[in-house]
């Protein structure tokens, strides 16, 4: 079985994306210096399984003719895959064999994307859903690009009402980009 991480590209002051979902400050920094690279394909490459939200799922459709195959595609259109959507109205989810609506629980969705990869790992995409995978001890790594722009409003990386401390361990540094630095960390497990 593989494991269970947590990626995403985030901005100086802690935004995984900006206001309705915004990911064009992702593509003026692709102008800045392409990223989809042997990095962005040696990540892509063990992921069997993305878990995605629904909220960012409704957003990327609905700027699909707005967005360019970085932001439109998970991994820059490095990856392919089986994409679990978690969310409380399934039915709403147009039919593609390859997006799997959810309404379950982040264990239980977890167990199934394990199932589904195999040996392979299963990649959560949505910062809801990993603090909820979080609470659980079902993340194993973090991988975290930071890209140096200030956004202001978005999608926080980890917002927890009234504070919550995970640790973290560095494990590896990815990439030498002068943009975007990237580093893989482990959660020091609670005891």
């Amino acid at each position: 079985m593989g494991k269970v991480a947590w990626g995403f590209t985030a901005s100086l002051d802690g935004f995984i994306a900006g206001p309705g979902h915004d990911m064009s400050w992702l593509e003026a920094m692709e102008a800045m210096e392409p990223t989809v690279d042997d990095v962005t394909e040696s990540m892509a490459a063990p992921v069997g399984v993305i878990i995605s939200g629904r909220a960012g799922y409704d957003a990327a459709r609905a700027q699909a003719q707005e967005r360019s195959e970085l932001t439109a595609q998970a991994y820059g259109g490095a990856w392919s895959g089986t994409e679990f959507v978690l969310t409380h109205r399934p039915h709403e989810i147009d039919a593609d064999p390859a997006i799997v609506a959810l309404n379950c629980d982040v264990r239980e969705a977890v167990r199934r994307a394990q199932e589904v990869a195999g040996e392979k790992d299963v990649q959560i995409i949505s910062a809801d859903i990993a603090r909820q995978a979080l609470e659980h001890d079902l993340i194993d790594e973090l991988q975290m690009f930071v890209a140096p722009v200030f956004l202001g409003d978005g999608t926080r990386i980890f917002a927890v009402p009234g504070g919550r401390l995970v640790q973290w361990e560095l494990v590896e540094t990815l990439g030498d980009s002068s943009s975007q630095r990237g580093w893989i960390f482990r959660p020091r497990r609670r005891s």
